[in-house]
């Protein structure tokens, strides 16, 4: 058996090394994932304190770093098309007409790590898509004349921390009706998400899809 490792020392002292470097390799590879999982931004666009379309439309900042907020979209999608809005100075406006005066009116900014900004109700949201587009939607129960109201997207357009190029974030929330009881009229739809969580646009072929969100705009 001594014989045989002298014999053989080179060969296992190549395969030690090897394993050796295997271990290295796989404790290196754990430590870059969790260096990139902590430098990878998370934003949170989520529905607040009901399922009704009066509940608040929030967006959280679960990055390590702060992230600057550049644009928040709506976007109407109904059976004839998408109605899109921009969000970021949009101003709520009280039962008289009068505009509500707040502290924070524009959502374009910094957001800090763990901060969150509550955009308005997906009600107000609707609001001014059919403003903006001229629709004739009934304010109390969302229906449209002609056309079938189908989803409320919402979009925003950040730049985190030290990244030369913007990311996007983006969440589709459905309009139902068929969990309601259906011996109640001009009742409220529930507002649901079509997904678990937000999705992320940060890759850079995710660019061109960012640039056709603010082409969308009207008079952008």
């Amino acid at each position: 058996m001594l014989e045989w490792l002298n014999n053989n020392s080179g060969a296992l002292s190549a395969i030690a090394s090897f394993c050796t470097l295997a271990v290295w390799l796989f404790y290196a590879q754990l430590l870059y994932l969790g260096f990139a999982r902590q430098r990878r931004p998370r934003i949170l666009i989520n529905r607040g304190r009901s399922k009704s379309p009066d509940g608040m439309c929030l967006v959280s900042n679960m990055s390590s770093e702060a992230i600057f907020v550049s644009h928040v979209m709506g976007v109407l999608h109904t059976s004839q098309g998408e109605y899109a809005c921009d969000l970021t100075d949009y101003t709520r406006t009280d039962d008289s007409g009068e505009e509500q005066k707040e502290e924070h009116a524009t959502r374009q900014g910094p957001l800090d790590s763990g901060g969150y900004h509550q955009l308005c109700s997906f009600r107000e949201i609707i609001d001014h898509i059919a403003e903006g587009h001229e629709l004739d939607i009934d304010r109390k129960t969302l229906t449209l004349e002609g056309e079938t109201l189908r989803m409320l997207e919402i979009r925003l357009i950040a730049i985190y921390g030290s990244e030369n190029r913007p990311l996007g974030a983006y969440r589709c929330f459905m309009l139902e009706k068929q969990d309601l009881d259906p011996n109640i009229k001009d009742q409220d739809c529930h507002i649901v998400p079509t997904s678990f969580d937000t999705h992320r646009l940060s890759r850079r072929w995710h660019q061109k899809r960012i640039n056709r969100w603010l082409e969308s705009l009207p008079n952008h």
